[in-house]
């Protein structure tokens, strides 16, 4: 059965169908919610609200995007009421980043690995919520811009600006932290290896 399908039952009050969505959504969704948030507990519990509107405005969905981007406008949505509340920045989870730093980069020695993970986590943290969120789902989470500007309800020119300009924040900040670092020497080789 299709999601189109799955929520044409959700919304005429079908449990199981509206458990079959949950089941297929619910480790992205807290993924999605924990990378935005930085706080796992909060993602989970992030996670319940957008399942419980899901379930009660199902009668609001309208089959002119894909199911996905309405679920993910609804968690985005209460990531960022959620950040404003806080009023603080906070750190995307690389641990998959790390991994990939140590199984294809063997020059690259394990302080500086883990220093490198530490100051892009630093640079995220201090990225604005509005930059975050479009590189999170770009980047991480792997859907379209154009999915971007419709789960965000911006246009797509705006979403390319913001994940440009988030990029180029993050490239400016990993480069001011690595040249106090200085993870390789002229000839590529590690300083400490």
């Amino acid at each position: 059965m299709d999601e189109q399908e799955l929520i044409r039952r959700v919304q005429e009050g079908d449990e199981k169908a509206f458990s079959k969505i949950v089941r297929a959504y619910k480790d992205r969704i807290v993924n999605f919610l924990w990378q935005s948030t930085g706080d796992y507990q909060k993602a989970v519990e992030l996670a319940q609200e957008t399942f419980m509107r899901v379930y009660f405005k199902a009668h609001k969905y309208k089959p002119i995007a894909p199911f996905s981007s309405w679920i993910y406008t609804i968690a985005s949505n209460l990531a960022k009421t959620e950040m404003k509340k806080t009023r603080k920045m906070s750190a995307v989870p690389f641990d998959d980043v790390q991994n990939m730093f140590v199984e294809e980069n063997p020059s690259f020695d394990t302080n500086a690995k883990l220093d490198l993970i530490k100051n892009l986590r630093h640079a995220l943290n201090r990225l604005h919520s509005r930059y975050r969120i479009p590189i999170i789902l770009k980047d991480i989470e792997g859907f379209s811009q154009e999915e971007i500007a419709q789960m965000l309800r911006k246009p797509v020119g705006t979403i390319k600006a913001r994940i440009s300009r988030g990029r180029s924040y993050l490239k400016k900040e990993l480069e001011r932290t690595s040249s106090k670092i200085n993870y390789f020497s002229k000839n590529g080789e590690s300083k400490n290896g």
